[in-house]
């Protein structure tokens, strides 16, 4: 039971935190965005230089006063900015000062709900908010997920990408099991159960994201088939007829021996979250000098994904 004095959610400020991401950032900035926000994300229409992000959070009050929310709105600027720093050094930049709105209008939350409707993201997989309801046609999956959370629920290039190429490899050595690395919300490693994987492994290095991951496994009722961690994929052990991992290049050229190692002979590696052109030849490069072998590549926006195969 809610007290006179305390404040219902409908009565908690929001935070609209926005920043702006220069094209090659985009992507993974939108998905972090997503993590730390875990409600909302929106993005400006991209120009040549890149778009503005906006990630959305929920203010809660300070101890002993229900309408402070300073200290709140602080700490998670702080934590935004801080994760922000460490992606965009990856890439060899610094971004800009995020600016802040504070929002009074109370509804936001759920406005925004009426523009995403279930969508077949690739053929035989269809993606649905919770809110929306569903019939499957014959020979369709699909995976419940809303959007605005951690690391992809299908909007992104890399993420379509990184789904087709994982159905193209069910469809061809159909593999029995699967290690999904940096699996962010879990979508990658749920299409994986659900193509026909008995046994998929997902970590993540974000506490958060293993989170998300699990929510989203369990309300999907994949939780038998699918294990989530934050194992370190140095520790991982064995070898999967399926790896998947759908990062950034530099994280993908750091993790290159290691992935190799994991696939199994005559298995398939799938790679997103790479920029067509100079990127894209360089992962080539890199795997191949290990053993694995370019199948197919996909193209979309400025974005490739690969399919290799371990020698």
């Amino acid at each position: 039971m809610t007290s006179a004095s305390d404040p219902s959610p409908i009565d908690r400020p929001w935070l609209k935190i926005t920043l702006f991401c220069p094209l090659p950032l985009l992507e993974p900035a939108a998905d972090l965005m997503g993590v730390l926000s875990g409600a909302g994300v929106e993005q400006s229409p991209e120009t040549e230089a890149g778009a503005a992000i906006s990630g959305f959070f929920q203010l809660e009050p300070a101890s002993g006063d229900p309408h402070d929310h300073e200290g709140t709105a602080a700490e998670i600027l702080a934590r935004v900015e801080g994760e922000m720093a460490a992606l965009f050094a990856l890439y060899g930049r610094v971004p800009e000062k995020a600016s802040v709105t504070r929002l009074a209008d109370q509804d936001w939350a759920t406005s925004w709900q009426q523009y995403f409707k279930p969508f077949e993201i690739v053929p035989g997989l269809v993606i649905k908010p919770s809110w929306e309801t569903y019939r499957p046609e014959p020979g369709q999956a699909v995976i419940e997920m809303d959007p605005g959370m951690a690391f992809g629920t299908g909007q992104h290039a890399s993420t379509r990408m990184a789904l087709a190429l994982i159905r193209q490899s069910m469809a061809t050595i159909r593999p029995r099991e699967a290690l999904d690395v940096g699996t962010g919300t879990g979508i990658l490693a749920m299409a994986a159960a659900l193509f026909g994987a008995e046994r998929v492994v997902a970590i993540d290095n974000d506490p958060d994201a293993v989170t998300v991951a699990r929510e989203n496994i369990v309300k999907n009722r994949l939780e038998g088939k699918i294990a989530v961690s934050a194992t370190p994929v140095t520790r991982i052990q064995g070898l999967f007829s399926l790896v998947c991992a759908n990062i950034v290049h530099d994280v993908l050229v750091e993790m290159a021996a290691t992935l190799a190692a994991l696939t199994a002979p005559g298995g398939h590696l799938v790679l997103a979250g790479i920029l067509a052109g100079t990127q894209e030849d360089n992962i080539v490069r890199v795997y191949s000098n290990l053993g694995l072998s370019p199948l197919d590549r996909l193209h979309q926006e400025e974005w490739t994904a690969l399919l290799l195969r371990r020698d």
